[in-house]
């Protein structure tokens, strides 16, 4: 018997540690969301800061929409669960207008949040949002 035990406590304990996580996305989207599709002449890499993103620290659960992006702007929709009432930190969407810049080469969108300064750029395959608090890899999701 103690062996079954010891045996099933260390599935637990495997999947839960070595197995991703499954976010669920927000039950519903904002009734003002218009996705717009990024005009065909902009680039490739900046036009690849658009569509839907997630992601997962300690604390929250992320969910990101970039509805529309040009040269000059991104429109952004922000979702997050967690520690709901936490410094004002209330779960549910949020929508920023983001100003992109290029910095060495390298597109970044910025915009000042709850969190404060946030800037968002690509790193390879992921999204990474960056605050003075903390930072935060979202990955794409259909």
């Amino acid at each position: 018997m103690r062996t079954f035990v010891v045996l099933a406590v260390s599935i637990v304990l495997v999947s839960i540690l070595f197995c991703p996580m499954v976010m669920a996305a927000p039950s519903s989207m904002p009734a003002d969301l218009q996705i717009v599709q990024p005009d065909p002449s902009l680039s490739k890499e900046l036009s690849a800061f658009f569509g839907k993103w997630e992601g997962l620290d300690p604390s929250f659960q992320w969910f990101l929409i970039v509805e529309k992006i040009d040269e000059e702007k991104a429109s952004l929709y922000w979702w997050w669960s967690g520690r709901a009432g936490d410094a004002g930190y209330v779960e549910g969407w949020r929508r920023w207008e983001g100003n992109v810049i290029k910095e060495r080469g390298k597109y970044k969108i910025w915009y000042v949040s709850t969190f404060g300064k946030t800037e968002l750029t690509l790193k390879g395959e992921y999204l990474q949002s960056s605050t003075p608090r903390s930072t935060l890899r979202l990955r794409r999701v259909d």
